[in-house]
Formats: structure tokens, sequence, C-alpha cells
């Protein structure tokens, strides 16, 4: 048994160092100058040039006036998908209406379908809506999604007990208030994880970002970026520095939203 325990430690171990090992290697890469990079064997610590690689990001493309608006449309897609999609998976979840079961089939169906398939057609209804080059044209084509409806709507399924909307029924409540009084504290984990994943996804979307933001002043951060890939591509020590400056934010929203995450789900392993 200690034996067991000991190499499923050691592999666990093992596996955390080999998931970090690319954050750690992007450290080093933008602390150091693109020549030490180049040594072998390749130079592993930490360097001082760190300052003079953000320097030189922020001259060669708008980081802040980027990451201002990439910040817009990650918050305003996360708010969006976390109210339309648990809205939607609350309706899925706890009531019986004509046609649910084709509906959900429906919404699974496009669950399943690569999202590389509606590129070309939502590009021509952002044209027709003289969208192209507005970040609403990232916005409200994200504000909803398959997969956080199938996820919201089989979290409900468990965390909200029929009994407790009857009670809330007879005490009067409607369809709005059972899902705002009733439904939506008892799922606050769940809601936590679609918010980490749908901000994270919004944050780093690249494809769908460079092909409608025709308008360079309102590029997001990861278009912006590849801008330094593609113009000073043999400089990695700046594209890794702004790679990093872009991480940042990231790692604070997933260590903001695990932290309620992880307190709501024992909360709730608790009381059960």
């Amino acid at each position: 048994m200690l034996l067991r325990r000991l190499a499923l430690h050691l592999v666990l171990l093992f596996g955390v160092v080999f998931s970090l090992f690319p954050f750690y290697w992007m450290v080093v890469m933008a602390t150091n100058m693109t020549s030490d990079i180049y040594r072998y064997p390749p130079k592993l610590t930490f360097g001082s040039e760190l300052a003079t690689n953000i320097a030189h990001v922020f001259e060669k493309i708008p980081f802040f006036a980027a990451m201002a608006n990439t910040a817009v449309v990650a918050v305003a897609t996360t708010a969006l998908v976390l109210f339309f999609d648990s809205l939607a998976a609350f309706s899925f979840a706890k009531f019986d209406f004509p046609g649910r079961r084709v509906l959900f089939g429906l919404l699974l169906g496009m669950f399943m379908l690569p999202a590389q398939l509606a590129l070309i057609p939502q590009f021509v209804v952002m044209v027709k809506l003289g969208w192209a080059g507005q970040l609403q044209a990232l916005i409200v084509p994200a504000a909803a999604n398959a997969f956080g409806i199938f996820w919201m709507r089989q979290y409900i399924s468990r965390a909200v007990p029929d009994e407790l909307l009857d009670a809330a029924r007879l005490d009067g409540c409607g369809f709005l208030r059972q899902y705002w009084h009733v439904a939506l504290p008892a799922v606050r984990p769940g809601l936590s994880f679609l918010g980490i994943y749908t901000f994270i996804a919004a944050w780093n979307d690249y494809v769908w970002p460079l092909i409608v933001l025709v308008d360079p002043d309102r590029l997001t951060l990861q278009v912006a970026l590849s801008q330094l890939n593609r113009s000073y591509g043999q400089d990695y020590s700046m594209v890794m520095a702004g790679a990093l400056l872009a991480v940042v934010p990231l790692v604070v929203v997933f260590v903001l939203f695990a932290r309620g995450f992880i307190a709501d789900a024992v909360k709730g392993a608790v009381r059960g």
C-alpha cells in the first residue's frame, strides 16, 4: 500500500512538472535575450532582460488598447454566457414543454459540429449587420453556446431538487423567480467553472477576431501578439514577453474564480 501511494504521488508530481514546464520555459525566454535561447546547451535559468523585452512589446504594438478590447469582449461574453446558458439549461432540466427532447437533441448535434463550419456564414451576417470590425461581432455570436447549456443542464438536474421548486411554486414564485432565487444559488460552483472556461476561451480566441476585426485600432490581444510573431519572429524573447503579459490576467481570473468554485463545492459536499 505504501509503495502504491508513493508511486501514485511520483506520477502526479511528474504530471505537474510536465504541465508547468511550458510556462516555466516561456518565463525563461521572456527574461533572456534571443541569443541566449539559441545557445547549446540552452539557458534554463531566469535572466534580467524582462523589462527590456516588455518595453519592446509596448513599442511594437498597441498592447494596452488591445488588452482593453480583449477585456471588454471577455467580460461581456462571460456575463452573457452565464445568463443565457444557465437560463436555457434551467428550462431544459426542470420544465417539460413541447419539443424539449427534439431541441435538446439539436443542441447536442450543434455541440458536436466544429466551430470552423460557421466562420463564413457568420462573417457574412456580421457584414450585413454592419458589425464587421466592431467588438460586438465577437460578443453577440458568443453570447450562448451548446457546451455551456449542456454543462449547466446536467449540473442543475443534480443540484436543484424538484421538491425545492415545488415549494417555490406553492409560495407563488414564477419562472424567473425560481431561476434567480432558487436555482442560481444552488449552482454557483457550476457557474464558476463555466465562467472560467468562457473567459479563458474568449481571451484566447484568435481565428474569429483575426477574420472579423478589419479595423486595426480594434484588435484583440491575441491578434496583436500575432503581429509580433509575424513581423518580429526572430526576436522570440520579445514575443514570449508579450505572451507572458497576456497570461497574467488569466492566472488572476482563474485564482479568483477557482477559489469560489472550490469553496462552494466543498460547502455543498459538507451540507449534503
